[in-house]
């Protein structure tokens, strides 16, 4: 209808919008080389400025192709998941992100918990709440991340104790290519796409996404519903991966 339409034509000018700064970049760094201005000295900054800008187009398109799947042709699996098990992939799949700086994440998991969902998706969404989590907060970093069950719902949680949330950012933060000024400072590397992309996750799994922050203290929860004990098997739904 309508509204898709709209969302579409929305989605297609941000992306046109996005792409276009990066292009611009690289097309005036390879003018200067083309052009001779250069002093032989400046060269290899030229190079090493243009190398940044292309992997960031590639890290800027291959997130636009994964979030437009998620939105559209991908078929979520409805399998059984341990919950505790996705949690733990979860923290190994960071600890492999952040080798560089490593940071211990603090896990609190009630036991015997189990959801229906499509384990890569799942655990990728949660490696990026802890991967922004760990982005946006100080040398003394505190993260921890959590499951319990809430009546028919599993809530799992990642809370951190960075500088929070603008209050005037807060109603836009899962909107595509968002990034606050507090991420925008930080220096962090990113393209504003990853809290969509968990975003869309969490709508393939009929889930719900909330969060609550302030000044040293960011939550983010992501409700799943709980499986039931009633549930005896549930048939598996091959899942196409997402590309790396």
């Amino acid at each position: 209808g309508a509204t898709l339409v709209r969302t579409q034509n929305d989605f297609v000018s941000s992306v046109s919008h996005e792409l276009r700064t990066p292009l611009t970049s690289i097309r005036l760094l390879i003018e200067s080389l083309r052009d001779g201005r250069l002093d032989s000295a400046d060269r290899p900054q030229v190079l090493s400025l243009l190398a940044r800008e292309t992997e960031r187009l590639d890290a800027l398109v291959s997130r636009v192709l994964e979030l437009s799947r998620l939105q559209s042709s991908y078929a979520f699996a409805r399998d059984v998941l341990d919950v505790a098990s996705v949690v733990d992939e979860t923290i190994a799949a960071f600890d492999a992100l952040t080798l560089t700086r490593p940071t211990p994440i603090a896990r609190r998991v009630q036991p015997d918990l189990s959801v229906i969902g499509d384990r890569p998706t799942l655990v990728r969404a949660l490696v990026n709440l802890l991967t922004n989590a760990w982005k946006y907060t100080g040398d003394d970093k505190q993260i921890e991340i959590a499951a319990v069950e809430n009546r028919r719902w599993v809530e799992i949680t990642v809370r951190d104790n960075g500088v929070g949330i603008d209050r005037a950012e807060q109603r836009s933060i899962f909107e595509q290519f968002q990034r606050g000024r507090a991420a925008d400072a930080s220096g962090a590397g990113g393209v504003g796409l990853g809290l969509s992309f968990v975003s869309a996750i969490v709508r393939g799994h009929r889930g719900k996404l909330d969060f609550e922050s302030r000044p040293g203290e960011t939550t983010f929860r992501v409700r799943l519903r709980r499986r039931s004990d009633r549930v005896n098997a549930v048939e598996p739904v091959t899942a196409r991966r997402l590309s790396s």
